[in-house]
């Protein structure tokens, strides 16, 4: 079994939301990523994918983008990210999965028989961010509250030998990779790697950074090339 990883999808099939307007090379992504997908991954594979999968604004309205990834290969592990407003009531979204091959995590976490333990929640914009608000602060907190339940779950599941990945949708820190309640939390429960996406554009941020024994990989799918990223624990 390999594990794969991209975000930000933002698929767009019963809204009008061109993703080239972002600019030239968003121009046919799905298609782009769906080769690359096919090419790497095999059923006995997983794919996270980090967040922002649809522009949907209501579930009914997603199912079609969901049914656009579900012949691709591999099993398919997703967190929600700030723009899938769609995403509301996690037992909705599980019962709306269209196989088998999906898992939606949400403040819990999964256990692959492969002895992979997951955990899942969105995340929030950390301290040191460009504009960090008191809303962003107080939203931080809760989310850095809604990991340690994940991983509370996760204690539940795990087993000797297991290992833990975790997956978000907001940098678990800024550009600079300092400390954040994120990455406190993803050490002192020993975590081996974090997915996460939401960065776009030319700004810098690095695709992947070693923190504390922690690995941690960027995988917007503009800033990976319209490609799945290898998460190696």
């Amino acid at each position: 079994m390999k594990l794969y990883a991209i975000g930000d999808l933002h698929l767009s099939t019963t809204s009008n939301k061109p993703m080239d307007i972002f600019g030239a090379g968003w121009e046919g992504h799905f298609e782009k990523i769906k080769k690359d997908w096919q090419e790497k991954v095999t059923d006995e594979d997983v794919v996270f994918i980090a967040g922002d999968i649809s522009w949907a604004m209501i579930l009914p309205e997603a199912l079609p983008d969901l049914q656009a990834i579900a012949p691709l290969n591999g099993r398919k592990i997703f967190v929600r990210g700030n723009h899938d407003y769609w995403w509301s009531g996690i037992t909705k979204v599980r019962a709306a999965a269209p196989d088998e091959s999906f898992y939606f995590l949400q403040t819990d976490a999964l256990r692959l028989e492969e002895g992979i333990v997951l955990v899942g929640s969105r995340g929030w914009t950390c301290p040191g961010s460009p504009d960090f608000s008191a809303q962003d602060e107080k939203l931080y907190l809760r989310e850095a509250e809604r990991f340690r339940l994940a991983f509370a779950d996760a204690a539940k599941l795990k087993r000797e030998g297991d290992k833990l990945v975790a997956i978000m949708h907001y940098p678990p820190f800024s550009s600079k990779c300092e400390d954040t309640l994120f990455t406190k939390l993803m050490e002192e429960n020993g975590v081996s790697a974090v997915v996460f996406g939401h960065i776009h554009g030319a700004a810098y941020f690095p695709l992947k950074t070693t923190k504390n024994g922690v690995d941690y990989y960027l995988t917007s799918c503009d800033k990976s090339g319209f490609k799945l990223t290898r998460v190696q624990i």
